[in-house]
């Protein structure tokens, strides 16, 4: 796997890093402006948002994917945008199917040992697993996060397909370790808006939830870039961030005490015991070197190039 963008001048590369931040942070505001103007705040983790929430959060979600597209259509003009962002389908069509099951399997395991930790830590009030219902709330959790999952593109081919790609071009060691960093800040600062809210963290002041959500993100990212290194596709990591931000929410609320408080920053991924499970996580990628785009580019260049065009 490789995450050459090709031979772009450097001027052009900063030119549209800047365009690319600047239009995805102004889409997130403007997206959250009629919340922001009304002073909607979320009370609670287990509120529900009603129809203009909704509807401002998708708007959002889709400013990534449109700068993306701008940038590299309207700034770098540097080929085509499916192949530029990595949007494709990994080939064969078996490795792809593992590819995708992956990115359910590790953010499911990675929710689960975060829900025990929070359980043992005395802070997760864990009710037991109710079987009779669980077949039921399984197929509706993988059905939402489906049906969200054209948001999710919006985001990732911002954060995936173009972000990191540009900051870890160069691919030594320095270049890696800042677009890691960088591209995690950055996904975290994007949020600011909904942090104000509320939103991740209800009833946490922002000087609580923004550090809060910069750690989150800057551990949750790599998870997510490991899965587009290995496949070679943008897509498995949409799939990854759409059930971290929608299955593994749900599964915290579902096997919890009814009627517990539950408060996002003692349970779940956006926790510390989220922190310590996706931590671990990185540091054995980083240790067996799964993080670095040299791991995959001999195995994944035949796949790559037999999904090009002549």
């Amino acid at each position: 796997m490789t995450l050459s963008t090709g031979s772009l001048p450097l001027v052009n590369r900063r030119r549209g890093l800047f365009v690319f931040l600047g239009v995805a942070y102004i889409g997130m505001w403007a997206a959250m402006s009629p919340l922001l103007a009304s002073g909607y705040r979320r009370g609670n983790a287990r509120e529900e948002t009603g129809a203009l929430e909704e509807a401002c959060i998708a708007a959002a979600m889709l400013a990534p994917a449109l700068a993306a597209i701008l940038v590299v259509r309207c700034v770098e003009r540097s080929g085509r945008v499916r192949d530029t962002l990595a949007l494709r389908w990994t080939k064969p069509w078996g490795r792809a199917a593992r590819a995708c099951l992956m990115a359910f399997v590790v953010p499911a395991g990675l929710t689960t040992a975060a829900l025990a930790i929070g359980t043992f830590a005395g802070r997760y009030p864990f009710s037991g697993v109710h079987w009779n219902g669980l077949g039921a709330w399984l197929a509706g959790a993988v059905l939402n996060m489906l049906v969200s999952l054209p948001l999710f593109f919006g985001e990732e081919l911002g954060w995936q397909g173009y972000l990191f790609p540009r900051l870890a071009q160069d691919s030594d060691r320095r270049s890696l370790i800042r677009a890691y960093v960088v591209t995690g800040a950055a996904f975290a600062v994007w949020h600011l808006p909904t942090l104000l809210m509320g939103g991740q963290y209800p009833g946490r002041p922002w000087y609580v939830s923004v550090p809060a959500m910069l750690v989150s993100c800057t551990l949750i990212l790599p998870v997510f870039t490991w899965l587009r290194l290995r496949s070679g596709s943008v897509i498995p990591a949409v799939i990854g961030h759409a059930f971290v931000s929608s299955a593994s929410v749900g599964m915290v609320k579902e096997f919890a005490d009814p009627q517990a408080a539950l408060d996002p920053l003692h349970m779940g991924m956006a926790g510390w015991p989220g922190w310590i499970a996706a931590g671990a996580f990185v540091a054995f990628l980083t240790l067996t070197g799964r993080l670095q785009p040299s791991f995959y580019r001999a195995r994944t260049a035949p796949h790559l190039a037999s999904t090009r065009r002549p």
